[in-house]
Parts: structure tokens; sequence; C-alpha cells
């Protein structure tokens, strides 16, 4: 699985590097932001596990990003970032979405603590999906194929495979075409391309078609204004890894 992709937004610049070393050392991938405009573009592009997120930035405030977020990725984790006594502004960032918050100043050792808190909730391991039943067929992502019987069989691809077990991973819920980029193909950069997705998405529901014609629940549902879900007929065999 990749290293956790965190969006550190804060406009204080020593406060940020400070921030942004400790979570480095840590071994987690990390992009920066100094102001709200650029914090949210980072914070809503493909790929990203966590945000933290200061709440007094030039451009665009703190609460003002995370209002924005949570209308385009209403699950993404975010930690905000609060002065000491702001007590009001904790409870309106909670309320608001925030998973949690840490005061400053902080030390490194309670914000990583408070980091792998909300990882540890948060994040979806897909490698834990090896075989997926489908109909009378069964996906068996680690051989890279498809048992519909013995004589019927299909391959897939290496991304074939890992869109499925993505999307099987994380199948209670809507997946964007940002953060399969991000999560499939390693890709973190807002504003790429997404038609690669799509294209992959139409090939592997071909693949994914009973050759007997049997009329199964759809493999993968298109969430519109989203991205993709698996849909009721793809059932991981948790029994199996």
């Amino acid at each position: 699985m990749p290293k956790a992709r965190i969006v550190v937004v804060e406009d204080e610049a020593a406060i940020r590097r400070g921030v942004c070393d400790a979570l480095r050392l840590t071994g987690y991938e990390v992009a920066e932001a100094p102001d709200g405009h650029i914090g949210f573009l980072e914070a809503s592009s493909g790929g990203v596990d966590l945000v933290l997120l200061d709440l007094m930035l030039p451009k665009k405030d703190g609460f003002q990003v995370l209002a924005e977020l949570r209308k385009t990725h209403p699950t993404r984790p975010v930690i905000i970032l609060t002065a000491k006594g702001s007590e009001e502004d904790r409870v309106r960032g909670l309320k608001m979405g925030a998973d949690d918050y840490v005061v400053k100043p902080f030390s490194a050792r309670e914000l990583l603590a408070r980091v792998e808190a909300v990882l540890r909730r948060t994040m979806k391991s897909p490698q834990d999906v090896n075989l997926i039943h489908l109909g009378r067929g069964t996906i068996d992502l680690k051989r890279r194929e498809i048992r519909w019987s013995a004589q019927e069989r299909s391959d897939l691809s290496e991304t074939e495979a890992a869109l499925l077990q993505y999307l099987a991973a994380n199948r209670e819920r809507a997946v964007s075409r940002e953060e399969l980029l991000g999560r499939v193909w390693g890709i973190g950069t807002a504003g790429l391309e997404t038609r690669a997705v799509d294209m992959h998405i139409a090939r592997l529901r071909v693949k994914l078609k009973d050759p007997a014609g049997a009329d199964d629940s759809e493999a993968i549902i298109t969430v519109r204004a989203h991205g993709y879900m698996a849909g009721p007929g793809l059932t991981v065999k948790e029994s199996e890894q």
C-alpha cells in the first residue's frame, strides 16, 4: 500500500516546516500549502489521506476550506490546527466535519499521535481483498483472473486488478476519479486528465460480464458527479486472503 499522503495547510513558515519535517521523518508523503486557496487545491487533489488545516489563513480561511472540502470530499479526514484558548473555533470546526483538532503550541509527539489515530480510523487497505465473488464467477486478484468455470476464464491487467481491489476495499462509498488516480496510478496532482480512469472502467465492465449472459447486479456503479463504487454484485470473500 502507498504511504499515507498528508496535506499541511499552514501560513506560518516555521510551523509548516516543522510539521512537514516531522511527518516526513515518520515516513509520510507530504504536500504543503501556505494559504487557503492553494490549500484547498492540494486538499481536494487525488490520493490525499489526511489534511492538517490551520484556521487563520490568508486568501481563504480554514473554515472556508473545510466547508468547500466537505462538499467535494465529504469523508476526507481533516485535523484542524487552532490557537490556544479558541474553544469556539474548535467546536465550530468539529461541527463542520473536522475529525480532530490540535491546539498550538503542540509537540511533534502529540501531533503524530493524533495523525496516527485518525489514519487508523479512516484508511482502508486494498491488499486485504484478494478474492471477490461476482455471480457464478470468482475474481482472483492475486492471479489477476476471473474464473467463470473450469473452461471459462478472463485475464485482468495489473491496473484492472488494482482498480477492482481498491473499489472492493472501499465498497461502502463512492470513490472519485481523482482518488483512483492517486491510489491506483500513484498520481496526486490536482487537475490531471481523469479520462484514463473512465476508459479502464469501461474495459473492466466488459470483462466482468458473465459469458453465460446471467443477469447479475452491476459490478461497478457510476455515481453521478463523483466517481465509481463497487456494485451489489461484488462480494468480498473475507476468509481467503
